[in-house]
């Protein structure tokens, strides 16, 4: 693996500070052609390179290029925030984005990287590179740092980055204690929705939240990018999920579950005040005071004019879309929405991107949504503010309003999947497989799952720019859980081995009035644990399963990766290992919280028909393991059901256990909260 490859990491390394000054932990020094020094730079361009380049380690000599035309990225000041729901700023990076895939080799990517790293907004500048990378042939495998780790004023408390930047000036870097973030530091608890702060500020969810929208990019002239295997329906199931995991979250907390955001006109009554500060902008992210409305859009900065009305319209056209079970083509004609495709293509339409079926007519109702939202606080500019946390991918889910907003989008799905027919038994069953018992057991016992919270630390020091170098560590307290493991117990009467998909699903079993929830209730609140392929034995056997295992997550390690902890070069046999997708949900996240009285749910199994399931393709790689909110990069999503299957569509059983055929079971399960703290690395 040369290092022209690995050289590209250097740019998310100290994001504002110029690439001549020295990156990374081997002090490389970027020589520069003198006209690729900004104007401000360019007089002293002699100096800078004898100041920062007599000392580096290593110096990289940078290719002198015919530049393409940068006029259109350039447009977003420097100091701006980037929002990839703006579609103005999605423009400006599609066209940055393929300016980065059609560099001719890595050495001219080195090179365009070079002189936009000083002149492009840094924001949109580490995404379009990040995106690239994923998807260019000659740098896959390459490992994306985390946003946490190159911008972490988006995750957190700014008190924390001044008592960072005493501590890397006064201490000399192996001497250097934590940094502690506090918990729950945006509100008091006279705030109801405080009680849930430590899910929605969690670091890990927001990371993965940015890093879906990583994978799956809105704009770009090469479409293979955009138009992904069943994009549009992932973007439904994940954001599904998402809702019905912090409902429950929200049960455990004594709130109800989240109201739909579905009159545009009243006034959003819970407020938001996020308590972040732009390292780039230099302002604090605008707050969202309770009672506020979204009003027409006149903000010519951001070449944005549109009114309230304009969703509402966009919104009665897929309303009638879904009730016609038909969309309307640009040229007129009507394309019917089938039990198969029909979801992606009302994802793909509501998740407005290049692959819409018809941009034009159905707008940009999701992104457009957080957009009004965003800028209630200043919808004419009038004050200079820009957009709140809702625009912005990295930081939309800690308001309160983004899950209002995706429970009323997911409602809109939701009658679509009401119009399809119930699953017959025969593609609910599968003959000779019978589950006879499924449970948890962990360390507290069989059916009861625990947790509690931990401490960890990530490192900020590639992120806090003009500071003294080395490791500057911030410790900060999320919720987790005690690993446990899943216990099917199945009988297999075909009289020969078969394979099997394994669905693990958890749901709550009461509503906010402790009253039992109606079935139709519960299956959307079901929530994914895990989906793998057994092979099953004739006659009795029992398949245990770790919950480290799950197809939904990734690993700590993972969401909060130190790239200096990646071992041997991208793609050798050393970093096996380490090689993943960043996109995955949290580990720590994977059951919610529960109550210190034991909070009761019900676990669902069911074996399908691996034949009726499978994908043919071949894997590559270790990028596969959070396929379930994620897919597979570069293949196809490994599962041929609806995603949600079997709780996708409307039945006629009235509760869970009606619904159930031999291939199901369910059993009771209890999640209990120790309001205690243990320090990564200690389990139990």
């Amino acid at each position: 693996m040369s290092d022209k490859k690995k050289n590209l990491l250097l740019f998310f390394d100290r994001p504002t500070e110029p690439c001549f000054m020295q990156k990374g932990e081997e002090k490389t020094f970027f020589r520069m052609p003198t006209n690729f020094y900004p104007d401000k730079y360019k007089s002293s361009s002699n100096v800078l390179e004898s100041r920062f380049g007599d000392g580096a380690s290593r110096t990289i000599e940078v290719r002198n290029i015919a530049l393409p035309d940068l006029s259109l990225p350039m447009q977003l000041p420097y100091q701006d925030q980037f929002s990839l729901f703006v579609p103005k700023h999605r423009k400006m990076a599609g066209k940055l984005i393929d300016i980065f895939m059609n560099m001719r080799d890595l050495e001219d990517l080195q090179s365009i990287c070079s002189y936009c790293q000083m002149r492009i907004n840094p924001y949109m500048f580490n995404y379009c590179l990040s995106v690239a990378i994923l998807h260019r042939d000659d740098t896959k495998g390459l490992d994306i740092p985390t946003f946490a780790e190159t911008f972490p004023d988006k995750f957190m408390d700014p008190k924390v980055f001044r008592r960072a930047r005493e501590v890397s000036t006064v201490v000399t870097a192996g001497d250097r204690l934590p940094v502690l973030i506090p918990l729950n530091y945006t509100a008091s608890e006279s705030e109801p929705e405080q009680r849930v702060a430590y899910f929605r500020e969690d670091i890990g969810l927001n990371l993965h939240h940015w890093h879906w929208h990583l994978v799956y990019p809105f704009e770009s002239e090469v479409r293979s990018i955009v138009d992904k295997d069943r994009r549009g329906e992932l973007f439904y199931y994940m954001h599904q999920q998402i809702i019905a995991r912090y409902s429950a979250e929200r049960l455990c907390n004594n709130l109800g579950r989240p109201r739909r955001f579905n009159d545009f006109r009243q006034p959003i009554e819970e407020g938001y005040f996020p308590k972040l500060d732009s390292q780039v902008a230099s302002r604090s992210w605008p707050p969202r005071f309770a009672g506020s409305t979204i009003q027409d859009l006149d903000r010519p900065v951001d070449q944005i004019r549109s009114d309230v009305s304009q969703l509402e319209t966009w919104r009665d056209r897929f309303l009638q879309a879904i009730e016609s079970m038909a969309i309307t083509l640009p040229n007129g004609r009507q394309m019917a929405l089938d039990e198969e495709t029909g979801i992606d293509i009302l994802g793909n339409l509501m998740e407005s991107s290049i692959i819409s079926r018809n941009r034009n007519f159905y707008g940009d109702l999701h992104n457009m949504g957080h957009v009004f939202i965003s800028y209630s606080h200043d919808p004419d500019h009038r004050n200079l503010e820009q957009f709140g946390v809702m625009g912005d991918s990295a930081t939309a889910m800690r308001d309160p309003v983004f899950y209002r907003w995706h429970a009323y989008i997911d409602d809109i799905f939701l009658l679509f999947k009401n119009k399809l027919p119930p699953y017959p038994r025969e593609r609910l069953d599968f003959p000779g497989i019978r589950v006879s018992s499924v449970g948890v057991e962990s360390v507290a016992g069989r059916g009861l799952l625990t947790t509690q919270w931990e401490q960890s630390t990530v490192d900020l020091g590639r992120g806090l720019d003009f500071t003294p170098r080395g490791s500057v560590l911030a410790r900060f307290t999320h919720l987790t859980h005690d690993n446990f493991n899943y216990v099917i117990k199945v009988n297999n009467t075909s009289g020969s081995g078969v394979m099997g998909t394994v669905r693990l699903f958890i749901a709550p079993v009461r509503d906010e009035q402790g009253r039992p929830l109606p079935f139709n209730e519960q299956k959307r609140l079901m929530i994914e644990l895990d989906k793998f392929t057994q092979s099953i034995p004739a006659g009795t056997s029992t398949i245990r399963r770790s919950s480290l295992d799950s197809s939904v997550t990734i690993p700590y390690e993972r969401t909060f990766r130190a790239q200096s902890a990646r071992p041997g070069d991208p793609g050798s046999v050393e970093a096996a290992e380490f090689d993943f997708c960043g996109c995955g949900w949290p580990h720590h996240l994977l059951i919610p919280k529960g109550t210190s009285q034991g909070y009761p749910m019900v676990l669902f199994c069911m074996i399908s028909n691996w034949n009726d399931d499978r994908v043919a393709q071949d894997l590559v790689g270790a990028c596969n393991d959070a396929a379930s909110y994620c897919g597979i990069r570069d293949r196809k999503y490994p599962d041929r059901r609806a995603m949600g299957y079997p709780f996708d569509r409307p039945t006629p059983a009235s509760s869970l256990r009606d619904f159930l055929t031999p291939n199901m079971a369910i059993s009771d399960c209890t999640i209990r909260f120790t309001d205690a703290t243990r320090i990564r690395g200690q389990q139990g």
